[in-house]
């Protein structure tokens, strides 16, 4: 059993270092990528096989404790996804004679639109958030109460993921440019502008910091978003509560807000006002305009109404 495990874990990891010298991928691409091949490795080992040797009724198996273990069509598609990638790469340098995931169908899914805020909520939360900071009592209410401005200031301006805003540099902030530069997945990087209320905001909380006495407030100076954590600067999980806590604080409902759902209203919003789907994709830093193209149904929406309002025969009430 030892010897299956080390010889598993051998092939995934080789999978790994491609992902991470070949592709660029992140620690969270990583991350994930482990996780899943390692429950893939789990089941095997379980039934008595290795990756190694696994045959495509193997993994058909695998795919059928998934389903046992009650998982989203969306979660096997990952996984499944994974596996494929894994054996094709196996396939391709020769570890193996076969691809057995090849011929895998995955799980049929609809595709769900993304939760999009309206420019009123979002106009709600950045109110509040503003308010907050404004009636905060002691030093360190305001540090946080003035973060959270800046944050989502910043994440709504941008449309960046979470673990590129969060992982913003200070310098950023300190430099009078309309401009970041952004290094996204894959190692790609971006040029994404930034409006005044951005700057002033990340400006305002940075000043802010400097001139605090408290020295629970004196964290890493490299982050925009110090903590004291392992990181060194705010984590993706704390950034998401801060953002449902000040949804309640709104009246909005916390499920609806998340730091990915500003993502997708800012590529809304921007859509909704005329902008072009490629300017958007390069925007969010997407490699494929497909990814981008599932905001498609605001541009249907106002396509709509263009005919709508402005064509000489349309029906008028």
């Amino acid at each position: 059993m030892a010897r299956r495990a080390k010889d598993s874990g051998r092939q995934i990891e080789l999978f790994l270092d491609m992902l991470a010298a070949e592709r660029g991928a992140g620690k969270n691409t990583l991350d994930a990528y482990t996780r899943d091949l390692a429950d893939l490795e789990s089941f095997l080992i379980a039934e008595g096989g290795k990756v190694a040797d696994a045959t495509t009724e193997d993994i058909r198996g695998y795919l059928a404790d998934l389903a046992r273990r009650g998982l989203a069509a969306a979660s096997v598609a990952r996984k499944l996804s994974a596996v494929r990638q894994l054996y094709r790469f196996l396939y391709a340098e020769g570890h193996r004679g076969d691809d057995p995931a090849a011929v895998i169908e995955g799980p049929k899914r609809g595709r769900t639109l993304p939760k999009v805020l309206s420019v009123k909520e979002v106009d709600r939360l950045l109110t509040c958030s503003r308010e907050r900071a404004g009636g905060a009592k002691t030093t360190g209410e305001k540090i946080r109460a003035m973060r959270l401005v800046c944050l989502l200031e910043v994440l709504y301006a941008t449309g960046l993921r979470v673990s590129e805003l969060i992982a913003l540099p200070a310098s950023a902030a300190r430099r009078d440019e309309r401009m970041l530069v952004i290094r996204g997945k894959g190692g790609r990087e971006r040029l994404v502008p930034l409006n005044g209320n951005a700057r002033t905001a990340m400006r305002d909380y940075l000043a802010l910091l400097a001139d605090t006495k408290d020295p629970k407030a004196k964290a890493d100076p490299k982050w925009l978003f110090p903590s004291f954590g392992q990181s060194g600067h705010l984590t993706r999980q704390h950034a998401a509560r801060e953002l449902k806590d000040l949804a309640v604080a709104a009246g909005l409902p916390a499920a609806r807000v998340s730091p990915h759902v500003l993502r997708h209203a800012f590529a809304s919003h921007l859509l909704q006002n005329g902008a072009d789907l490629r300017i958007v994709q390069t925007l969010l830093g997407h490699a494929d305009i497909s990814t981008t193209q599932i905001y498609t149904h605001v541009l249907e929406e106002r396509l709509k109404s263009l005919v709508r309002d402005l064509h000489p025969l349309a029906e008028r009430k």
